[in-house]
Formats: C-alpha cells, sequence, structure tokens
C-alpha cells in the first residue's frame, strides 16, 4: 500500500509515465551499490597519481633529465634512476624524447 502511494508520488514529480512498483527499489538499490564501489576507489587512483609524481620527480633529479623526458622515462617503465642507469642503450633510445646525448650523460654517471 505504501509502495503504491510513492511510487505514484515519484511519477508526479519525476514524471515518469508508468510507475514500476517494486523494480524501482531493486534498481536504486543497485544504484546505491554502484557508488559506494566508485567512492571506495576514488582514494586509490589519488595514491597512484601523488606515486607518479613523486616517481618523477625523483627522476628530473638525474642530471641531464628535465620535467618531458622525466615523464617519457616513466611511461617505458623506469621507475628508478638506478633502472635507468643500468638499461641498455637501445631501450633507452627507443624512448620518444631521448636522445644519443642524454643516453651518453646518462652512462657517464656510473
Amino acid at each position: 500500500m505504501i509502495t503504491k502511494f510513492l511510487s505514484k508520488i515519484k511519477s508526479i514529480l519525476f514524471k515518469s509515465e508508468t510507475p514500476s512498483l517494486i523494480p524501482e527499489a531493486k534498481t536504486s538499490k543497485k544504484k546505491i551499490k554502484k557508488k559506494s564501489a566508485k567512492s571506495s576507489k576514488a582514494p586509490k587512483s589519488k595514491t597512484k597519481k601523488e606515486d607518479s609524481k613523486k616517481i618523477i620527480e625523483a627522476l628530473k633529479a638525474i642530471p641531464g633529465v628535465g620535467a618531458k623526458s622525466a615523464e617519457a622515462f616513466y611511461k617505458a617503465g623506469f621507475k628508478t634512476p638506478k633502472s635507468i642507469a643500468s638499461a641498455n642503450d637501445e631501450d633507452l633510445l627507443a624512448i620518444p624524447g631521448v636522445g644519443i646525448n642524454l643516453v651518453k650523460k646518462l652512462k657517464g654517471l656510473k
């Protein structure tokens, strides 16, 4: 009885053509579950962004590496200065924005 009354009020307020009694309640529960799942994922993405910024800042500390090349190293999978120093010349040259002069500088730092 109450559900019929509430569904009629909802149909009037939200101008839906046909009021549905029980399916509306089920879909609203699903929507709530989806929202709660999304809200639990949000903090994780912030930490990933913060981690990537910290890694890029650490890579920019390498002499000869600027913001663009540090981001390129990060996107290529190099997360530490040690991993860049131990990489092959061919792997480093395959990264967009990294040239032979930068590779020579990086190899001279060992």
